[in-house]
């Protein structure tokens, strides 16, 4: 039996989606989510703890971040966990883990109207329904 590598993760974006275009016309979008834990210490104070991940977007789900995602947003993600290594300009090899984003929900929060969908008032439209983007399988990534 094959083993299961899924993540969900609800959290902000810690920055704009950096993405690059490689060869072949690839895009990947790669930024940083942070995830929030709290907890009572011995005293009863309440601690929050936060978690950094590193996300990469491929392909057309890349070029949705690029274009709908911003700092701050709150998004629901799904994804595998993936560690790779490179080496580092001292030549050390180094590790990396990240996590490969198959879908991404957009929460919560006003969402800035694109287009020309500024309302009479002067203010940007309200999205109420989260909008989901999901990276289709490539034909080499099929089961069968």
């Amino acid at each position: 039996m094959a083993g299961i590598n899924k993540v969900i993760l609800v959290g902000n974006l810690g920055k704009d989606p950096e993405v690059r275009h490689l060869e072949g016309g690839v895009s990947v979008a790669n930024f940083t989510l942070a995830t929030n834990e709290y907890y009572k210490d011995k005293q009863g104070t309440r601690v929050e703890r936060t978690e950094w991940h590193n996300i990469a977007a491929w392909r057309g789900l890349a070029e949705m971040a690029e274009k709908f995602l911003k700092k701050g947003q709150q998004v629901y993600l799904e994804g595998k966990i993936r560690t790779r290594q490179y080496q580092d300009k001292d030549n050390q090899t180094r590790y990396i883990t990240e996590i490969i984003a198959d879908e991404i929900t957009m929460l919560g929060g006003r969402q800035q109207a694109g287009d020309g969908q500024t309302q009479a008032n002067g203010t940007t439209a309200v999205v109420d329904a989260p909008q989901t983007f999901r990276q289709e399988p490539e034909l080499d990534q099929l089961p069968f």
